[in-house]
């Protein structure tokens, strides 16, 4: 699958978080940016890295008004564990049947030691406050993820 086109109003989803509450992109349209993120799967340790880094700059996200949602294919009782144990604040969603991942192009052929599997691509995606898909970051690294897509926003008007 392909990526949405930058400057295209970027693919609505509605996905449970790790508290079992419906999130809606539509409904920070017009309110904040939103950097929606895809990640593997919770708790393994380059999602945790990528993860608390988000966390330890919750305050300049707010400063920047930005939203984070961060999705993978975790059921929401998972992601309450991973948001526990590492005391995660924003907002963990659930892709259980990776319709979101597909319709972002974040759901493909993955190798790891030799296998090959279905699975997500982690990729971030920024969405201006008109709700127009304005970055997209391909290969992310999870160490430097919160500055790279920090450094991105501070640009937005």
């Amino acid at each position: 699958m392909a990526f949405p086109k930058i400057g295209n109003i970027a693919p609505d989803f509605s996905l449970l978080n790790q508290s079992n509450e419906i999130i809606q992109l539509k409904d920070f349209k017009g309110k904040s940016n939103v950097l929606v993120y895809f990640y593997p799967k919770a708790a393994t340790p380059g999602c945790t890295v990528q993860a608390c880094g988000i966390r330890d700059y919750a305050a300049e996200f707010k400063k920047l008004n930005t939203r984070v949602f961060a999705i993978s294919p975790d059921s929401p009782a998972k992601l309450q564990k991973f948001a526990t144990k590492y005391d995660l604040e924003f907002d963990l969603l659930s892709d259980e049947d990776h319709a979101v991942a597909d319709a972002y192009g974040v759901w493909g052929l993955k190798k790891f030691m030799g296998r090959e599997f279905m699975g997500i691509i982690r990729t971030s995606f920024i969405i201006d406050q008109s709700g127009r898909l304005v970055k997209i970051l391909e290969k992310v690294n999870t160490k430097t993820h919160n500055d790279d897509v920090i450094d991105y926003i501070k640009t937005l008007p």
